[in-house]
């Protein structure tokens, strides 16, 4: 169907990840080098979890708990919640919504292909509305 955006459109592929066993303290690090607000967490290639800021306030910095001391198995948010690369961006929205989530871990098939984030959804906004824009514009034809 044609004016659909798809997951896979919009989804970013560059996603950062750690393992288990790795120190929060490297977690926020590489979060901050590369200016990013969450992080997965890998164990044999496949997501386990999520780390979000919201995440490391709530479990590190509220309790005062030291990250070097801790790993990202401890704090990360699990289970993920996934949808295919080939769902809507509507389709997103709504399981954000329902969830109260701002992240979609994106799968194609088995294997985990990228990010989807509300901002990402947020962006698209302005281009859906240009294009619905046309819809509501007087058209002048020429006999």
């Amino acid at each position: 169907m044609a004016g659909i955006v798809l997951v896979r459109d919009v989804m970013s592929k560059d996603v950062k990840v750690v393992r288990p066993d790795t120190l929060v303290k490297e977690v926020v690090a590489t979060m901050n080098k590369f200016d990013i607000g969450s992080i997965i967490v890998v164990q044999s290639n496949r997501p386990v979890g999520i780390i979000t800021e919201r995440d490391i306030l709530q479990r590190i910095v509220e309790p005062c708990l030291a990250p070097e001391t801790l790993r990202a198995r401890e704090v990360m948010s699990s289970p993920i919640v996934t949808i295919p690369n080939t769902a809507s961006i509507d389709e997103a929205a709504r399981i954000m919504a329902r969830k109260r989530i701002k992240r979609l871990l994106v799968m194609e098939d088995e294997k985990f292909v990228g990010i989807l984030t509300f901002t990402d959804i947020v962006t698209q906004v302005p281009n859906m509305l240009g294009i619905l824009e046309e819809l509501v514009r007087p058209h002048h034809r020429s006999y």
